[in-house]
């Protein structure tokens, strides 16, 4: 495999299906299939398994005992991030920042809160919740005082500063979704992908350009807008290339981004958000998350409404989990 060579660990149920969804596409008049990362099986499984995979690996190999990391209120990667850590025998500190204008009890106390609680994690907060720079920062800081007291920390940084390890696992993910379209004899007409910290879009892109396959990455934005997205996807690329030893894998014009259905804001529902997921439940009964997988199939759907896509194609949809996060947007059912 093309990850061969960097140290990991075993935390995901892989290969994930590749499943045709025959419902919606009757109705939409595209042949969609669904590629289950929802399904990785850790603490509810979902798309970080897979990036913890290499960040867990590299920790151990550092000597690691205790792992740093921070995120939303109803942060995926928080959740995964502290069950591979109970799974790995590693301590554990979590931050939470204050990301999203929610209030709501269920949003602060169920879904994701509530399973990191449950698995014996206490968070601490950090005020701000747009400056990635400076919660890092705050962990690194943290980290500093652990070391006085004689821990190895190792922290799993926000921000894009940073070598991105956990996009080591998406383009094992590519890898791994390249042999199945190829068992299934499937011509793929896109790839269709929510972008947000940017480590599953650009571990995907990449992995399928080292494999040297040009089918369109499209992705849509789940907290920048498309401009700053793609600035953001090729920074993280430019670091992961240079973490393969590799040069000029992925150009300008392959990273798409769009951002048709972000507004309002990051973890904030939309009308077609809230349409998409309610289409995926009561069609497919498949769980889609408001925040990542909801938005970027409300961006899917978008696309065949305006007749990008038609009978003849093929649109696989990376499903990259977050099903905890529904139990905080009550408004879904009401």
């Amino acid at each position: 495999m093309l990850t061969d060579k960097f140290p990991s660990v075993s935390l995901s149920h892989t290969p994930t299906p590749l499943e045709f969804l025959p419902n919606i596409s009757k109705q939409c008049g595209t042949n969609i299939w669904i590629k289950r990362d929802d399904c990785t099986g850790l603490a509810f499984g979902g798309n970080k398994s897979r990036q913890l995979e290499f960040y867990i690996g590299h920790a151990l190999s550092l000597g690691a005992d205790i792992l740093l990391t921070t995120g939303a209120v109803q942060s995926n990667h928080v959740r995964m991030t502290v069950a591979a850590a109970r799974k790995s025998g590693l301590d554990i500190q979590v931050q939470l920042e204050h990301r999203v204008d929610r209030e709501q009890k269920e949003y602060q106390n169920s879904g994701n809160p509530f399973l990191v609680k449950l698995m014996g994690v206490e968070p601490f907060y950090y005020p701000e919740g747009e400056d990635e720079d400076g919660a890092d920062k705050a962990l690194y800081q943290r980290a500093e005082k652990l070391k006085k007291e004689g821990r190895t920390p190792y922290v799993i940084p926000l921000s894009n500063a940073r070598t991105p390890y956990g996009a080591l696992g998406y383009v094992a993910a590519a890898e791994e979704t390249l042999t199945q379209v190829k068992q299934l004899k499937l011509n793929v007409s896109a790839y269709v992908v929510p972008t947000g910290s940017a480590s599953t879009h650009a571990g995907f892109l990449t992995g399928l350009r080292i494999l040297v396959q040009d089918t369109p990455v499209i992705a849509f934005c789940v907290r920048r807008d498309a401009t700053a997205q793609k600035n953001r996807v090729m920074t993280k690329i430019d670091s992961l290339c240079e973490l393969m030893g590799l040069k000029d894998v992925v150009e300008e014009f392959d990273i798409i981004c769009r951002d048709e259905t972000l507004q309002p804001g990051y973890g904030l529902l939309n009308t077609k958000t809230e349409q998409a997921i309610a289409l995926m439940a009561r069609t497919e009964a498949i769980l889609l998350d408001p925040t990542y997988s909801g938005k970027a199939f409300a961006g899917l759907l978008h696309m065949i409404e305006q007749g990008e896509f038609g009978a003849e194609d093929n649109l696989v949809f990376l499903h990259t989990g977050g099903t905890p996060a529904l139990f905080g947007y009550p408004e879904l059912v009401e």
